[in-house]
């Protein structure tokens, strides 16, 4: 006898086996990575989803904690075909429900489909398809979490130390660890600051580059991240990566729109439109950008011609709509951090303030 039930919102329930007990809601999303289960599972932008893997072995390398994006798990609930007991035991410990043995193939298909959609789960010896209906009714959609940014920036400002070469302001509507990690890398002082930060705030740091994060969400909500970029346009070179991407244009009198399943895993392939070059790339977003505004389009995805890239000469900015420090995934696109980097060496510029 099933003790789990996921409720979809095309009014199907789902049978499947408890491996983490809870009841919850989210918007049902997929990834197709076969690795990286762990930096997935800790990344900041699967805020509010119930996050579906469609490889159907997850955990066949167990849980190392260094190998996390941020300092929790993030999606609401889990779902895989088959989860090892590693992974099992540590969503436990985290208190995020999690669920297999069911089809995980006709779940993935139906959000292709018909779209991410809302759902319902409910795990453990008490679980019954009613009570999953129950969760399913209360689900709201990713437009409706006004303050999501709340929810995975970090409070307090702090520093991630590079050797000082340059200073990056990194607004953190959702960051991936790894992302302040591969400027460090390169030398830079980042200094991380929560995703609401005034400019007052900002031009104190005096940064060579404000540099905007990845994160979850409808970047429609994320209006003080908007301003201020807008209020820094012109005076330092602007960078972006995802959700950062889609904010920027914003800024620069761009459209956003929520897609249909959206791209998630690392294998989307991305196709540079000066060098014709595609690379491999990973990604994790619901949202794109739908009019570059000011910016113009300088990489799309091979699969549906998204923008991947936007630029500006004339501003100094530089935005990717995937993830360049790749963790998990390939390497192919590392390179974006020196462009930034490079926008940030530039001598001529002048001291930042906030007017």
């Amino acid at each position: 006898m099933a003790d789990a039930y996921v409720a979809l919102a095309d009014g199907r329930v789902f049978e499947a086996r408890a491996r983490a007990p809870g009841r919850t809601r989210g918007e049902l999303v997929f990834t197709t990575a076969y690795t990286g289960y762990e930096e997935s599972l800790t990344d900041p932008s699967y805020e509010e989803q119930v996050l579906t893997f469609s490889y159907p072995l997850i955990g066949n390398y167990g849980v190392r904690d260094e190998r996390f994006e941020s300092d929790r798990v993030h999606p609401n609930a889990a779902i895989a075909r088959e989860f090892t007991d590693d992974v099992a035991e540590w969503l436990t410990e985290e208190g995020i429900p999690a669920v297999d043995h069911l089809d995980t193939r006709d779940l993935v298909t139906t959000v292709r489909e018909e779209g991410a959609m809302a759902c319902g789960i409910v795990a453990g010896p008490e679980a019954t398809p009613e009570a999953a209906r129950e969760e399913l009714s209360e689900c709201k959609g990713m437009s409706e979490h006004l303050d999501i940014g709340k929810q995975v920036s970090t409070d307090e400002p702090y520093t991630v130390e590079g050797g000082g070469e340059y200073d990056v302001a990194l607004v953190d509507c959702g960051m991936k660890g790894s992302i302040a990690s591969s400027l460090a890398e390169r030398g830079a002082d980042v200094h991380v600051l929560p995703y609401d930060v005034d400019a007052e705030t900002v031009a104190e740091y005096d940064p060579d580059v404000l540099f905007v994060s990845n994160g979850p969400g409808d970047p429609a909500n994320f209006e003080s991240t908007t301003e201020l970029v807008e209020t820094f346009t012109g005076e330092i070179p602007l960078a972006g990566i995802c959700l950062g991407q889609q904010i920027v244009a914003r800024a620069f009198g761009g459209e956003t729109e929520k897609m249909a399943f959206g791209h998630r895993g690392v294998n989307q392939p991305v196709r540079d439109l000066d060098t014709d070059q595609v690379v491999m790339t990973t990604q994790n977003h619901g949202y794109s950008v739908a009019d570059p505004g000011d910016l113009e389009v300088t990489q799309v995805n091979v699969n549906d011609d998204t923008a991947e890239g936007l630029e500006s000469d004339e501003y100094d900015v530089v935005t990717r709509q995937y993830h360049p420090e790749a963790n998990p995934g390939p390497h192919d696109s590392l390179g974006f951090f020196d462009e930034v980097l490079a926008l940030a060496g530039d001598d001529s510029r002048t001291a930042v303030t906030a007017d």
